[in-house]
């Protein structure tokens, strides 16, 4: 064994040291903020078209050793400053004294973003629209999960859709859950069944940021981007620290209580060719009751996530990458939580063990000319269920769920392409998902497989001015017939250096596969309700247009933004759902068929504006139209409409922060849901009906401190209140015989809470 451990070291080392050039040329400087003079610390500076990278010590300092010969870009970058670079003619044997003075920008003008063409590009330079989420917007609004911290973007909205499961869904430019596509580290290893209850169970604190791509995405990223794309990027390590914090949360002005914990740790080695960041949650929910009926409307939760992401640089221009992340869940909902779930009137009980990861190797060459990406990502879930209603002892279930991707893409800049410098990226990609969903208790079992064999390609020609994509991509899906071609066409027009013009078209498309909410199964009325497939249903299409108009200024300390876009989605052959009635069990049966299409059309404003670091406001909101294109009733006693359910016209979000000393940020934020449709089946109800909500504002307060503890070591007391004025639901059904799905509003009522964070 001692064997094996040496050659392994001796492999890496060997592995680390091929192609590093002792080359006694050095290159070292400060780094600075421009308007105060006050060295900065770890800030990223990186010799661009390498691997090699450090950040500033605690005095702002850094020193880069042996760096190659040639002329390079030597770049600084850090959250909450303007990118900044300096080109260097490097020799061997020479020292070079690089400094930098940095701009602050707290409107993430050069914020680096992957979504919009697969490769890193800023969002300024950006061909299509893309927002950021960023880790201070989860911080302010005390967001724990990814899917908390979304509500705070134009054209988005999360809601809670089970009073039993507490399942959300995150919804773009008035559209379902289902119509987004989940990735993670541009990968879609999202499957079905990780979409009925996966973006809520990932912690927030194991995202560097949160890439919201508006409008249809399949171009790039295949079947179910139609709404949008949500890409959820881990945390690289960069320097070396650690930090461990809790929240207690009071739920309702009740006894309950939800209790997070949170553990990040990043190691860096002193040549920056090793890096690991590990993380891990542990939360802990009680079941809420609102109404005092003995069934919960928030559910009961725990859960425990652990995981890592780290690198290996091969080489100067090469680069392994690993991310791994493990998830253990127990959720239930219903009446007498402490009774095993055969026990209560209505359970809906649900046990996960999810393994994530995924394994990528980066290659570039010398000049900068080519770049290849080769990946494989894999996700097994493993699922636990009791969806039952009256004692029943057979409603026990068990799924199972590998989902696997893998692939290589290669991006070749040429220096002139026909009348442009440009970007010529193609790709090819192999999705597999393995599917088997036993409901015993109600003799239902879907085995399911989806293949899907794909290949990519754009070309982008840009430059300050101008950005022209085009590009298109080909899916063979198992269960369709033919190849599905998905064009995209972008269009960026900048007319100086603060107005970015964008244009858009793109092609979208679901397969008529098994999706998150038939993996679910509704208590209505003290019944079950499940979801089955059409024999017929076909593919939906979407074809989606968008145009914006970005402006930026800056004025002495502050710095503004405008964003105004305006879209249209019109959809064909839309999935939709009708009850066909009982069967001979007494369970109700909806099915999920093809209506003639539907259209969503609307625009977002958004808007910010910041003062330095000390005052930042961003809000936005957005106006839509969601209509099917002919009168639908969900149900023979309900009157048809072409509106579509649970989509507001209007919705929006203002997020806040203030500092008037360093060490002490006040926070508000808040969103709006204007009024909207909502299915009440009966039950409880005689008969079914079509509700229309009121409007809510959920606006929350947060106050933070900082203390100096010891040396490098900060201690941070926070607390505050989440949906101030309680604008919450206040009609939930009561007792067994309630919709367990007739929720809708904001996801929380009233809470308090208060936490400590220890750093390093």
């Amino acid at each position: 064994m001692k064997r094996i451990f040496s050659a392994l070291v001796a492999a890496l080392c060997t592995v680390l040291s091929a192609g590093a050039q002792d080359t006694d040329a050095h290159i070292h400087g400060h780094v600075i903020d421009r308007n105060t003079g006050e060295h900065l610390p770890y800030m990223v500076v990186v010799i661009k078209g390498t691997t090699i990278g450090v950040t500033t010590e605690n005095t702002g300092h850094y020193m880069i050793r042996n760096a190659p010969e040639g002329t390079f870009t030597i770049e600084v970058s850090a959250v909450g400053y303007k990118t900044q670079s300096h080109e260097v003619e490097i020799r061997r044997g020479r020292s070079y004294e690089v400094n930098f003075s940095l701009e602050e920008d707290h409107i993430q003008i050069d914020g680096v973003i992957v979504s919009a063409t697969r490769s890193e590009t800023t969002r300024k330079m950006s061909p299509t629209l893309v927002n950021v989420v960023g880790m201070d917007v989860y911080d302010r609004s005390n967001c724990t999960t990814v899917a908390q911290g979304l509500a705070f973007q134009p054209g988005v909205r999360v809601e809670n859709n089970c009073q039993n499961c507490g399942f959300q869904q995150v919804r773009i430019n008035g559209l379902d859950g289902q119509y987004t596509q989940i990735l993670i580290d541009s990968r879609p290893i999202f499957s079905a069944l990780a979409g009925v209850y996966g973006i809520e169970q990932l912690p927030a604190n194991m995202v560097d940021r949160v890439e919201v791509m508006r409008g249809g995405g399949s171009a790039l990223f295949g079947s179910s981007a139609i709404a949008g794309t949500i890409n959820i990027i881990t945390k690289e390590p960069v320097r070396n620290s650690a930090a461990i914090s809790n929240t207690t949360t009071l739920i309702g002005g009740s006894s309950a209580m939800h209790n997070t914990t949170d553990i990040n740790a990043s190691i860096v080695s002193e040549d920056n060719k090793l890096g690991l960041a590990v993380f891990g949650q542990n939360t802990a929910k009680d079941a809420w009751d609102a109404n005092g009926d003995g069934f919960t409307e928030l559910s009961k939760i725990s859960g425990q996530t652990v995981g890592f992401r780290g690198y290996v640089k091969t080489g100067l221009y090469s680069k392994i990458t690993a991310e791994y992340h493990h998830l253990e869940e127990f959720r239930r909902g219903g009446d007498n939580i402490e009774l095993p779930p055969h026990e209560a009137m209505i359970a809906e009980q649900t046990g996960h063990g999810i393994n994530t990861g995924g394994l990528k190797f980066d290659w570039f060459s010398k000049d900068q000319k080519h770049r290849l990406n080769v990946f494989a990502s894999l996700q097994h879930i493993s699922r636990d269920s009791y969806y039952g209603a009256g004692m029943d002892p057979n409603a026990y279930g068990k799924t199972t769920d590998l989902t696997w991707v893998g692939g290589a893409q290669y991006v070749f800049k040429a220096g002139r392409f026909l009348f442009m410098p440009s970007d010529l990226t193609v790709g090819l990609e192999y999705n597999e998902d393995y599917l088997r969903d036993n409901m015993w208790g109600y003799d239902r079992i879907t085995d399911q497989t989806v293949r899907i064999a794909s290949a990519y390609a754009q070309n982008e020609w840009k430059n300050d001015k101008w950005g022209i994509l085009i590009g298109g991509r080909l899916d063979k899906h198992n269960l369709i017939d033919g190849i599905i071609c998905s064009p995209r066409a972008n269009l960026r027009y900048n007319p100086s250096e603060n107005v970015n013009l964008r244009a858009s078209y793109s092609y979208g498309f679901r397969a008529p596969q098994a999706f998150d909410e038939d993996l679910h199964i509704d208590n209505v009325g003290g019944t079950v309700s499940m979801i089955r497939l059409a024999e017929d249903l076909t593919v939906e299409k979407s074809q989606s247009v968008s145009v914006s108009a970005d402006l930026y200024r800056s004025w002495g300390d502050w710095q503004g933004n405008v964003l105004v876009e305006g879209f249209f989605t019109d959809l064909d052959d839309v999935f939709a759902l009708r009850e066909l009635g009982f069967n001979d069990e007494g369970i109700l049966i909806k099915e999920r068929h093809n209506e003639s299409g539907a259209r969503v059309f609307g625009g977002n404003l958004e808007g910010k504006i910041a003062w330095r670091d000390v005052f930042q406001l961003q809000a936005g909101v957005t106006l839509q139209n969601s209509r099917y294109k002919e009168a639908r009733s969900w149900s023979e006693d309900v009157e048809a409409t072409r509106r579509m359910f649970r989509t507001p016209d209007l919705h929006g979000y203002i997020t806040a922060s203030y500092n008037p000393m360093k060490n002490l940020t006040l926070a508000l934020t808040g969103t709006y849901t204007g009024s909207m449709l909502v299915e009440h089946h009966a039950g409880m109800l005689e008969s079914n009906v079509t509700v229309e909500t009121r409007d809510f504002w959920d606006m929350g307060f947060k106050a933070a401190y900082d203390f100096k503890v010891y040396r490098s070591f900060s201690l941070q007391l926070n607390a505050g209140v989440q949906n101030m004025f309680n604008s919450f639901q206040n009609d939930f059904d009561s007792g067994a015989d309630r919709d367990s799905g007739y929720i809708y509003g904001p996801t929380l009522p009233r809470n308090f809470f208060f936490g400590i964070k220890l750093m390093y």
